[in-house]
């Protein structure tokens, strides 16, 4: 009985399992299925496409700031008190990033390369969510940080040339006046602290000073932003906010306007139009203080445009490349998977666009 195979490369599995391993990142990786959406939306990151049917290896966007000229009065001539429009840009380069699987030998096998490609999709679609997550951690901080558990090393830079761009003063934000220097074990996140985060972005920029305003997120019409912790500073917000409060906080979550969109969805709940969330991947220190010994973390006050991510596929459409190839005279078979992208923290005038940064005392609750 004659039996179809699609052997190693094939292009219909080549395009097939490209597809599959696109669907299944952007469903897992915990940035794209909540905060990203293409140019124009309200959503904290931001797809760029410009490189997707184009040759190049950098995109650039500008910002077009406000006009703060004073008004010409009666019949004062205008001529010559016209305002110049003033644009600030930043920019995005992408390049290529590679994985791979080596499925072993045939004895080591013992299965077909159907399977094969399934587990290994799995594998790597897990490997792909992981590090987009922590390459948007790393970006939106500014920073690697003390983080044990990620894939990328404590030395590492940055992707593409991108630099980690560490928060402007205005846009970092630390419990009463202290400093990294002087943060202690003791100054925690707290509802307070919440609360002067948006009344500093409430107040921020948007005038005539050369600051970008963070723009709120819209859902049905309501203006949020979002507050992203490392789940020991939750743990000290719900400690110091008891459990009456916390519950006002799911309550208002629950009863918000829009709670179906994607940036509700399995959220902590909501306090002051900012809807908390929680991800282990939140950047750690562990030098913060005097001696440098008091382990923080930096919680990501988000607003629109935070950050932006571009894509260079090849005109084909999807976003992940898949090749398979025979080695050890078709002993082994091996699995690897491409995509051309890159990430960066939007800063305009060289101050954060869509971010601040929430910098605390965090570390493994005791007792």
């Amino acid at each position: 009985m004659g039996q179809t195979i699609i052997g190693v490369n094939d292009p219909k599995a080549v395009k097939k399992y490209s597809a599959f391993l696109a669907v299944d990142v952007a469903r897992d990786s915990y940035f794209s299925r909540k905060f990203m959406g293409a140019e124009g939306s309200s959503m904290p990151i931001q797809v760029v496409k410009d490189l997707e049917s184009t040759a190049g290896d950098k995109v650039s966007f500008d910002l077009v700031m406000q006009l703060k000229m004073q008004p010409v009065e009666g019949d004062t001539p205008l001529t010559g008190k016209e305002e110049d429009l003033k644009f600030y840009s930043d920019d995005v380069m992408i390049n290529q990033m590679r994985g791979g699987v080596n499925t072993g030998g045939r004895m080591t096998q013992k299965r077909t390369i159907h399977q094969l490609r399934e587990i290994a999709r799995v594998r790597q679609s897990e490997w792909w969510s992981r590090v987009f997550d922590e390459l948007f951690f790393m970006y939106l901080s500014g920073l690697r940080g003390s983080n044990a558990d990620y894939i990328f090393p404590t030395s590492y830079t940055g992707f593409a040339g991108n630099a980690f761009n560490a928060p402007d003063t205005e846009h970092l934000l630390m419990p009463g006046t202290t400093t990294k220097a002087t943060l202690t074990s003791g100054d925690k996140i707290t509802l307070a602290l919440i609360d002067k985060a948006v009344a500093m972005v409430s107040m921020m920029g948007g005038g005539t000073g050369g600051t970008p305003k963070i723009q709120p997120i819209l859902i049905n019409g309501e203006k949020h932003f979002v507050l992203l912790m490392n789940p020991w500073q939750v743990f000290d917000l719900r400690a110091t906010t008891g459990g009456a409060g916390w519950l006002d906080i799911q309550k208002a979550a629950a009863a918000a306007e829009g709670r179906k969109n994607p940036i509700f969805q399995g959220g902590l709940g909501m306090y002051n139009n900012v809807v908390l969330h929680e991800h282990q991947a939140v950047i750690r220190m562990a030098d913060y203080g005097n001696p440098a010994t008091v382990e923080a973390a930096r919680a990501l006050f988000m607003g629109v445009q935070a950050a932006v991510i571009a894509f260079g596929s090849k005109g084909n459409g999807l976003r992940f490349g898949w090749y398979e190839e025979e080695r050890d005279s078709g002993n082994q078979v091996v699995i690897s998977t491409h995509s051309i992208f890159g990430i960066s923290k939007v800063q305009f005038n060289a101050k954060d666009f869509g971010i601040m940064a929430i910098d605390t005392a965090a570390k493994q609750p005791v007792g």
